[in-house]
């Protein structure tokens, strides 16, 4: 059985790599079996990940409502949070979905991606 950390490692992998459902149920393991701020951080990342998943779909409405929902929680944390670039990752996500929403082509940027910043 995998642990809390794996899936983790697991979905991060998957969310670089654009891969935003299989991402979604990495994380989903690591959430159920979490509590507290960690659990909302868990949830924060997994409603942005369905969120660009919407965006990619051509649900729009779903993607901003979940967008919503997971900015209301990644908001709270500061730009680096445990060595990941949340604040990168929160200015990716609404660019994306921004972008999303004001172009009809179909065509969508480049995949937000969530970076570790190297200890210091």
């Amino acid at each position: 059985m995998k642990s809390v950390a794996e899936h983790f490692e697991e979905g991060l992998e998957l969310f670089n790599a654009g891969r935003f459902f299989e991402c979604h149920e990495a994380w989903e393991a690591a959430w159920k079996r979490s509590h507290g701020e960690v659990k909302l951080f868990y949830q924060g990342l997994i409603q942005a990940a369905v969120a660009l998943l919407h965006a990619e779909r051509g649900n729009l409405e779903g993607a901003a409502s979940l967008c919503e929902k997971a900015m209301a929680k990644l908001d709270r944390l500061p730009p680096i949070h445990d060595n990941l670039a949340i604040g990168d990752l929160r200015v990716a996500v609404r660019n994306f979905l921004a972008y999303a929403a004001s172009h009809d082509s179909g065509e969508l940027p480049e995949r937000p991606k969530l970076r570790r910043i190297a200890r210091v």
